[in-house]
């Protein structure tokens, strides 16, 4: 099986300009369809933190979106894209960080083009896997089985990132690949999708409840973890690159909820009338 190492940008720009909008287009009606199967099921609630990044642009003709979500259960979720689909590249978000509130791990997903397709499906840890072993037995070892699958898959190439910080943050069972563009790859990660978060949400609704006296721990955690993904994302030149750099610092703190204005899970917990 063939895997390459580079970066986004390495990608992008070995391959040249390829119009892939019509995957961009396909990828934000999956996201869309899926981010409203999560606000049917929790109360949500719009950052107005996020309300100057509901539309921008640059002036490469590269355009985006962030909207960012708070609740009683959900600490904060990224429903976003930023594309320039015409040259290539796209990229569109669903990532959810539950609140203290339970130990289920957190939803990740990431879908784009740079110009191949490629997606990222992910249960975000909460805890050391080696140690926490009922969480591994509970959450990634029943997803073996299609994970072995995945990467068996002749249409798929392994994407594994140059980044070292970028692999230390990926669970055992994290789905990275690439394919070419096309209806085959897009029926495949529209299936796994749709599947990892119908997975995530009966694991919600299964979880027991974290002690209260390990809940501040447990968030200062989480919130730590999201923003250290944030930060040290190598493809945030591409922000940058079609952004610029100061646009693209709001973005990353859109990504952690770093000037959110909405209050944290844990908050609604000790202020349940908020």
């Amino acid at each position: 099986m063939s895997q390459s190492l580079k970066f986004v940008q390495e990608h992008l720009d070995e391959s040249g300009p390829t119009d892939v909008t019509e995957t961009f287009q396909t990828w934000l009606a999956l996201v869309e369809r899926l981010k409203q199967k999560v606000a049917d099921r929790f109360e949500l609630e719009r950052d107005p933190s996020t309300e100057i990044l509901e539309d921008f642009g640059g002036e490469t003709g590269a355009k985006g979106r962030v909207r960012g979500y708070a609740g009683p259960e959900i600490d904060w979720m990224v429903h976003s894209h930023m594309e320039n689909a015409a040259a290539g590249f796209c990229n569109v978000h669903l990532t959810i960080w539950l609140g203290p509130q339970i130990k289920v791990p957190h939803f990740g997903m990431a879908l784009g083009c740079f110009p191949q397709g490629w997606f990222f499906l992910d249960s975000v840890p909460r805890s050391y896997l080696v140690t926490d072993t009922d969480s591994f037995d509970r959450y990634y070892e029943p997803v073996n089985a299609r994970w072995e699958e995945l990467q068996s898959n002749s249409l798929l190439e392994p994407f594994v990132s140059r980044s070292a910080f970028v692999r230390a943050g990926l669970s055992p069972t994290a789905f990275c690949h690439m394919a070419p563009a096309g209806e085959e790859m897009t029926q495949l990660v529209t299936e796994v999708a749709e599947e990892h978060l119908d997975r995530w949400l009966g694991w919600v609704d299964a979880a027991e409840a974290v002690p209260v006296a390990e809940r501040a721990a447990l968030s200062a955690d989480d919130e730590a973890i999201r923003r250290n993904i944030a930060e040290r994302d190598p493809a945030n030149v591409m922000g940058d690159r079609y952004f610029g750099a100061e646009t693209t610092q709001r973005l990353v703190r859109a990504l952690w909820g770093g000037d959110r204005k909405l209050p944290r899970a844990l908050e609604h917990e000790a202020h349940p009338g908020r």
